[in-house]
């Protein structure tokens, strides 16, 4: 089904009731395995300025280095639907440096798509993409591009003239073009809503089973790290626990000489 799947097919999924299933990736190894698994969007989202680089936030991560790895997810996936997450300020400055960024993520990253964050003010720059034939994944609720202004990782949509606010904006969106709609951090209730005001799908992050779809970190999901979980995330494995075993395995071998074997030597 991968090679199939385009913009239109999830606004059918939505109207089927089929559940979408988007998951980052962030190399060429793991976006295989999502694609052979039946991810049918990943995502490769600037969390890897978390995941990968090592940064405290996304706020960091460049255009090159998000160019970079779409290259190697794609190079991984040749058949999936990929969507690049754009960076903070690589679209926010002015509609002419956010189009002509985004267009790189199809013409040189191969991607499928792109991700931007934000409200009404996006609009315009929405717009222009659509009329320019780059399809776009819109993203509302907590934005952690918007982490140093407001003071921490917020939920959204707590309130009524929260929730109603972020219902007219995913209206708006939708009506400057998006396919799809990202609901991060906003409670259960306030997301179906959302969902059920637009024709798009929304897929959901910490924002309840009544989204259209989810996606997750893979990192959070493989259990990478030993840290700190977040509550919308679920640990269906831990990889840490497996790979940190296997590592210490090889330290023990190689320091008393039973790695290599004969079977490991020419």
């Amino acid at each position: 089904m991968a090679g199939k799947i385009n913009v239109g097919t999830f606004r059918k999924m939505k109207e089927r009731g089929e559940p979408i299933v988007m998951l980052t990736a962030y190399d060429s190894l793991t976006a295989a395995m999502a694609a052979a698994a039946g991810i049918e969007i990943i995502l490769v989202g600037d969390s890897m300025a978390n995941t990968v680089l090592g940064y405290e936030n996304t706020i960091p991560l460049t255009l090159e280095q998000s160019l970079h790895h779409c290259a190697a997810v794609r190079r991984g996936a040749p058949n999936a639907f990929i969507v690049g997450d754009m960076p903070f300020m690589s679209y926010e400055a002015d509609i002419t440096t956010g189009l002509n960024n985004a267009a790189r993520y199809l013409k040189e990253a191969g991607c499928n798509a792109i991700k931007i964050e934000g409200g009404l003010a996006t609009v315009p720059l929405i717009e222009k993409m659509i009329e320019c034939g780059i399809p776009v994944m819109g993203h509302i609720g907590l934005m952690p591009h918007r982490v140093m202004v407001s003071g921490g990782y917020k939920l959204a949509g707590k309130t009524e003239s929260e929730t109603l606010e972020l219902i007219e904006t995913a209206r708006r969106l939708e009506s400057a073009g998006i396919f799809s709609l990202v609901l991060e951090g906003i409670p259960a209730l306030s997301s179906q809503r959302i969902a059920e005001s637009v024709k798009i799908p929304t897929i959901g992050i910490g924002a309840g089973v009544h989204c259209d779809g989810q996606v997750q970190v893979i990192t959070d999901l493989l259990g990478m790290s030993d840290g700190f979980l977040p509550r919308h995330a679920k640990q269906y494995v831990k990889l840490h626990e497996i790979i940190g075993k296997a590592f210490r395995q090889y330290v023990d071998e190689v320091k008393n000489k039973t790695f290599p074997g004969d079977e490991n030597s020419f």
